[in-house]
Parts: structure tokens; sequence; C-alpha cells
């Protein structure tokens, strides 16, 4: 094991168990959970970079892999997934606790009808390009190219979806919890594997968006915007 493989494990498990630390324990605002993720998310690449002189962590919007065929998995998954969530949100909502995630999200969030909109947007796009730098340009990308494939999926995967779980853990029952964990841990597979057509992480960011935009939909229908 080496010493870039050892902080990309460590380092990671560390920010993820840090932003547990300050989600469910000390239950900060909205605002101050978003600052400390984007520290944590943006400072552990840095530090790598720096350490080992490691500059592949960007978008490269400009390289030569980036081209239209490239990226139109992206598109095509995530209209899939925009459809399917919507769907999955009318089969499933009278199993899901909507009036206790909104007051959570109200109380302790301090997220309102007022300031939504904003959240929404930043959810949308900000942070979907931080997890993705994160779990997929940080983590599965590296691990990918230091040719340790299965681990790259299954860390990259599993840690995706316990971070998520962990947010989100008081607004569903065991059964639903179990469901999401599976659902994030595939969806998680699927963002490495088509990051690997374009070698970088644009692809899963364009599904994350579109994703993250259906759900942001159901949030507006739960704080009556729509």
């Amino acid at each position: 094991m080496n010493k870039q493989y050892r902080y990309i494990l460590i380092s990671s498990i560390v920010g993820c168990i840090l932003l547990y630390y300050i989600e469910q324990i000390l239950k900060v605002d909205y605002l101050t959970k978003t600052i400390m993720k984007i520290v944590i998310f943006t400072l552990i690449p840095y530090i790598y970079i720096k350490i080992y002189k490691k500059s592949n962590l960007k978008l490269s919007l400009k390289s030569k892999e980036v081209k239209k065929n490239n990226i139109k998995i992206g598109v095509i998954l995530g209209s899939i997934c925009f459809v399917i969530i919507l769907l999955t949100y009318f089969i499933l909502k009278d199993a899901i606790n909507l009036q206790g995630i909104l007051e959570e999200l109200q109380n302790k969030s301090k997220v309102t009808a007022v300031n939504f909109i904003f959240v929404a947007i930043y959810i949308t796009f900000g942070n979907s390009f931080l997890e993705e730098f994160f779990f997929r340009g940080f983590i599965f990308l590296n691990f990918y190219e230091m040719k340790h494939k299965k681990l790259a999926y299954i860390f990259s995967s599993l840690l995706f979806s316990i971070y998520h779980i962990a947010i989100f853990k008081t607004w569903f029952d065991v059964k639903l919890i179990m469901l999401s964990l599976f659902g994030l841990i595939s969806v998680g597979i699927v963002f490495d594997y088509i990051d690997t057509k374009s070698k970088n992480f644009l692809n899963s960011w364009i599904v994350h968006i579109l994703a993250d935009a259906s759900i942001m939909l159901i949030g507006m229908r739960m704080f009556k915007i729509l």
C-alpha cells in the first residue's frame, strides 16, 4: 500500500466522519454545514495535489477526451434518473414522513420557503459538483488509475452511499433506509463506470445535476412553491 493510496483511503473516511459529526451531532444550520463541506471536500484533494504533485483532479473541460459522444451517456442517464425519481416519489410518498422531513429542514437546517430556491440552485449545481469532484474525481479516478479498479468501484460507491445515508437517516424507516443504501451504492457504481468513458467526472456530474433537479422539484412541492 503506497502513500498516495493510504492518503486517499484514510483522508476520505475521516472527511466523511467529520461531516457526519457536523450534520448529526452538532446539528448546525445549512449554511454552516455547507461551508464545512466545501472546506473538507476541497482541502483534502488540495493537500493531495500539493504533496504528490498531482493535477488530474480538474474537470478538464478543454480535454480532448471531452466530446459530445463521451458526455451523451450522462445526458441520457440523467434524463432517465430525473423521470424515475419523480415516479418513485409519487408511488412511495405515502410511506415517507414528508412532514417530518419538512420540519427537520426548517428547524435544524433553517431552510424555508423563502430561501429554498437559493438552496435548490446551490444543491443542483454547486453541491453536485463538489460531491462528484470528491467521490469520483478524487477517490474513484485516482484509485482506478492506480490499477485498484475493484477497490475504486467498491470503496467510492460505498462511501458515497453511507455519506448520504448519514444525512437523511432520520427521514425514513429502516426498510426505506436499506432500499436507499442499495440504490445509492448502485448509483455510485454507475457514476463510476460512466466516468471511465470520459476519464473525468463530467458524465456523473451531468447525471447528478438532473437527479438533484428532480429532488428539488419535490422539495418545491413540499414547501408549496409549486
